[in-house]
């Protein structure tokens, strides 16, 4: 039975003063949506401020308990726009596809609308997974190097097998691909690679690889594991294993945009825009010290996209790193992006969230794909091509020197 306000105002009182703790509200609110409803009122109590715009009566918040969010006060609305549509040469989709965007950062959507326009009417973008496989790196501790150079060259070649049985009859989705060691002293880290479908795959690896671990344990002797995440992963940071040997999908996007589009649509001309992607992006990031990231800013358009459709925001971090090469072929401009570690899934996490669902049903590529993994493939051949079009884009507005203009005009709350 739904309880009524007073009833709701009590228990967020007790809430407040220390009585009932945060996370213990379920026990008293049998409905997800008032325990949501009684938690908000309790932190504006709390806080001594209201709180009414964090409300949001269109979300059935049981749809998100026990799988997205702790201590749910309400909803973040961030605004959401659409770029394109951009004309995508995928090996999985082929079609124009409208990419959905959430952010708060003006001219961004419309500077990567300006770039896909560019690339649709030169043909548009080509793209291609060329890797694809979730991995989940744990650490094992021996008593000397040489009980782990026994263990990684002998020991673990001959079990190979029985470990991939063992981890892969913990999913029905999954499968291993293979296991890279490394050996650092008497430690040894396995990089334990799989095929993880349309699914993003890090619960599904961590499952997976837990079972292994104990399979290991259990029969090599004087082997102990130390985590089941010990960064070789590398998740959630960047590093060069990710930038040389993938993590999620690696991914390449391309186009060339002929000599009458760069000067109709971008106003410049292939030589500018490379010399600002060569002093930029290679001389620039090397004189910082850039390891991984060598491009203008694909981690703009990759947080707007996973903001849209429930990704995992924090694999932000390692799924913008990646490499921006441009050519000039005559008067024309062959630009393309390599993103190695795009990590991402249509099902599971926050992808299964009505507002993150519909996002990606723009796209057509919400849910599990026929065959399984065909969805997100399809997904990380549209991302980088839209990584594609705001690189074009912001390289021909440095090289015209209209960065500025375009945020001034875009992103400062002015009357148009």
């Amino acid at each position: 039975m739904l309880m009524d306000e007073s009833e709701k105002d009590k228990v967020a009182e007790e809430v407040a003063n220390g009585s009932i703790p945060i996370h213990q509200i379920e026990k008293f609110a049998p409905d997800a949506n008032e325990e949501v409803e009684i938690r908000r009122l309790a932190v504006a109590k709390v806080c001594k401020i209201k709180l009414g715009s964090l409300a949001s009566k269109e979300t059935d918040y049981s749809l998100l308990k026990g799988k997205n969010a702790e201590n749910v006060i309400g909803m973040v609305r961030v605004p959401l726009g659409v770029a394109g549509p951009l004309k995508v040469n995928g090996a999985e989709f082929i079609g124009d596809a409208l990419v959905p965007m959430a952010t708060t950062e003006g001219a961004l959507i419309a500077s990567v609308s300006r770039g896909m326009k560019a690339i649709n009417l030169s043909g548009g973008a080509i793209s291609r997974v060329i890797e694809d496989g979730m991995t989940r790196g744990p650490v094992f501790e021996l008593n000397s190097v040489v009980d782990a150079q026994r263990f990684v060259k002998e020991w673990l070649p001959k079990n190979l097998d029985n470990i991939k049985a063992v981890a892969q009859g913990t999913t029905s989705h999954g499968r291993l691909k293979g296991i890279k060691p490394k050996i650092q002293g008497n430690n040894v880290f396995l990089r334990f690679t799989y095929d993880t479908g349309d699914a993003m795959g890090m619960n599904m690896s961590t499952i997976a690889t837990e079972a292994a671990c104990r399979y290991i344990e259990d029969n090599f002797e004087g082997i102990s594991l130390v985590a089941v995440s010990g960064n070789f992963c590398s998740d959630k940071k960047q590093s060069l294993v990710n930038a040389l040997e993938g993590r999620g999908k690696s991914v390449v996007a391309e186009a060339v945009i002929g000599e009458r589009v760069l000067a109709e649509v971008l106003k410049t001309k292939a030589a500018a825009v490379n010399n600002v992607n060569y002093k930029k992006n290679w001389i620039g990031s090397a004189t910082a010290g850039a390891l991984t990231q060598f491009n203008a800013h694909f981690a703009n358009s990759i947080a707007a996209i996973f903001l849209a459709t429930g990704q995992d925001i924090a694999q932000v971090v390692e799924s913008s790193s990646g490499y921006t090469i441009t050519e000039v072929r005559g008067n024309d401009l062959y630009i393309s992006v390599t993103l190695p570690s795009l990590e991402i899934g249509t099902v599971g996490g926050g992808t299964g969230l009505p507002t993150q669902g519909e996002a990606l049903s723009i796209m057509d590529v919400f849910g599990s794909g026929n065959p399984p993994g065909s969805n997100s493939r399809k997904f990380a051949e549209i991302i980088a091509a839209a990584v594609l079009a705001g690189e074009l884009n912001l390289l021909a507005a440095l090289a015209t020197r209209d960065l500025g203009k375009a945020h001034s005009k875009l992103g400062r709350n002015k009357k148009q």
